[in-house]
C-alpha cells in the first residue's frame, strides 16, 4: 500500500443528513466491491473523509464540528458502512478518540485533543496484543520514564485497525505499579513502524495488523493515566466501541439488500422448474429479497435504539463520568444489540446466494465479501460471552466487565 498526500480540508465539516454528506457517501461507495476484491487500499476514500471533515462529526458546532447527536452519528456510520464497510471500520478508534475528548476533564488535554480533531487529523490505535495475557487491559508494551524527561515506549501491537491510514495512533501500555497509561503519538515518529500484514478473511482493507514501537520518545503532554487495569470506572465508552461494530454490520446488510436487488435485475434467466421465467417476477426470489430487506431494517433499528441508551449515558456525564446506572443501561443495550444482530446478520448475507444461484458465487462478483465482513466484525467479542453476561446481569444483578473489550 502507498499512502497518498493529504488534501486540503474544508473549513465547514459535513453535517448529519446534509447534501454534502450524501455526496461524500456516493463518492466513497464507487468501486468499493472492486477494492475489496482486488485488495486496493482506500487511501483516496480516507482522504475524501478528511477533506469533508467527517472525522469531527461529533464535535460541537461551536468548536468547529458537525454537532451530531449519537443517534445521528450512528445513522451516518451505518450509511458509511453501506458505502464501504472497510472505510467505516477504519475510523472506529478515531471516533472513540473523539468521544474521549468530549468528556475529558482536563481543559488543556481536551483543547489539544479537539484541536487535533478539528485539524482533520485521524487517530488510529495500538491497544491489543497477541500475547500470553488474557484479552483485556494487561500489556507487554511498556511506557517507562526517560532519564532526560518524558517517556520511552517499547512493544508490539496487533489489531491496529486504521493506524496505517491515520496521522496519530493511541497506544496503551503497562506503566509500572500495575497501572496502565495511554499515549497519542504521530505515526511518523522515529521508532514507530506500521505494517500492512492483516490477513483476515474479512474487512481485509482495514490494516488491522502490526504496530511496532522501538524506543519511541513520548512527551509529557502526550501521556494520560488509565489507572489500574482491574479497577476501571464505569463508563459508556465500551458500549460505544461495541455498538460501532453492530452499526458497521447494519451497513453491510444494507449493502446486501442493494446487491440483492441489483442481482435480480441483471439475471436474464431462471430455473426451468421455477414458477416463472423471470427472476424479477418469481415470488420466491422476491420473498428472499424481502427477508434480506427486513433484516437490514431490523439491524438498523436495533443499533439506533441502543444509540439512544448511549446518548442518555453521555448526557448524564459529570466530571468526566456518566451516572453508573445509566452507563450500565447503555452497556446492556449495546450487548443486547450485538447478540440480536449476530443471530441473523450472517444468515442474511448468505441469503444473497439464494437470489442469484451458482453464478453469484463467481469471484468477479465478490458477493461473499458481505458474509466475510459481517462475520469478521462480529469476532471482536464472542457473542456467547455477551449473552451470558446479559443473563447474569438480569438474574443476579451482576455488573458488566469494566473494560472496552466487553
Amino acid at each position: 500500500m502507498t499512502q497518498i498526500d493529504d488534501r486540503p480540508t474544508t473549513a465547514a465539516p459535513v453535517r448529519p443528513g446534509s447534501p454534502e454528506l450524501t455526496a461524500l457517501l456516493d463518492r466513497v461507495s464507487v468501486g468499493a466491491d472492486l477494492r475489496d476484491r482486488d485488495l486496493v487500499a482506500p487511501f483516496e476514500q480516507i482522504a475524501l473523509v478528511k477533506e469533508a471533515g467527517l472525522g469531527r462529526l461529533r464535535v460541537p458546532t461551536a468548536e468547529g464540528g458537525g454537532g451530531a447527536s449519537l443517534r445521528e452519528f450512528f445513522q451516518t456510520l451505518i450509511a458509511l458502512a453501506e458505502a464501504d464497510s472497510n472505510v467505516a471500520h477504519i475510523l472506529r478508534t478515531h471516533f472513540w478518540f473523539v468521544e474521549q475528548q468530549l468528556v475529558a476533564t482536563d481543559p488543556g488535554s481536551r483543547a489539544r485533543g479537539i484541536a487535533l480533531i478539528t485539524d482533520d487529523k485521524l487517530v488510529g490505535n495500538g491497544f491489543s496484543e497477541q500475547s500470553k495475557h488474557a484479552v483485556g487491559l494487561h500489556f507487554d508494551t511498556t511506557l517507562t520514564p526517560h532519564p532526560d524527561g518524558g517517556y520511552r515506549l517499547d512493544g508490539e501491537k496487533f489489531y491496529s485497525t486504521g493506524t496505517l491510514y491515520s496521522d496519530y495512533t493511541q497506544i496503551w501500555a503497562a506503566s509500572g505499579e500495575r497501572r496502565i497509561a495511554g499515549a497519542v503519538v504521530p505515526i511518523d515518529r522515529e521508532g514507530v513502524t506500521v505494517e500492512d500484514d492483516w490477513d483476515g478473511f474479512g474487512q481485509r482493507l482495514t490494516a488491522t495488523g502490526t504496530t511496532r514501537l522501538d524506543g519511541v520518545v513520548v512527551h509529557e503532554h502526550e501521556v494520560f493515566d488509565l489507572g489500574h487495569p482491574d479497577h476501571q470506572p464505569t463508563g459508556y465508552m465500551g458500549a460505544f466501541l461495541q455498538l460501532y461494530l453492530q452499526a458497521v454490520t447494519a451497513g453491510i446488510l444494507r449493502s446486501v439488500r442493494n446487491d440483492a436487488v441489483a442481482l435480480v435485475h441483471r439475471r436474464g434467466r431462471n430455473f426451468s422448474h421455477a414458477s416463472t421465467g423471470s427472476p424479477a417476477d418469481d415470488r420466491q426470489v422476491l420473498q428472499v429479497v424481502g427477508e434480506i430487506s427486513a433484516d437490514a431494517f431490523a439491524a438498523e433499528a436495533i443499533v439506533l435504539a441502543a444509540a439512544d441508551a448511549i446518548q442518555a449515558a453521555y448526557d448524564s456525564v459529570t466530571d468526566g463520568l456518566p451516572d453508573p446506572a445509566v452507563a450500565e443501561a447503555a452497556q446492556l443495550a449495546a450487548a443486547q444489540a450485538k447478540v440480536a444482530v449476530d443471530r441473523f446478520s450472517y444468515a442474511a448475507a448468505a441469503k444473497l446466494f439464494d437470489v442469484g444461484g451458482a453464478s453469484a458465487t463467481q469471484r468477479v462478483h465478490n458477493l461473499d465479501r458481505h458474509w466475510r465482513n459481517a462475520r469478521t466484525a462480529s469476532t471482536h467479542n464472542p457473542t456467547f460471552l455477551k449473552s451470558s453476561a446479559i443473563g447474569d446481569h438480569l438474574v443476579n444483578g451482576a455488573s458488566f466487565p469494566g473494560n472496552a473489550y466487553f
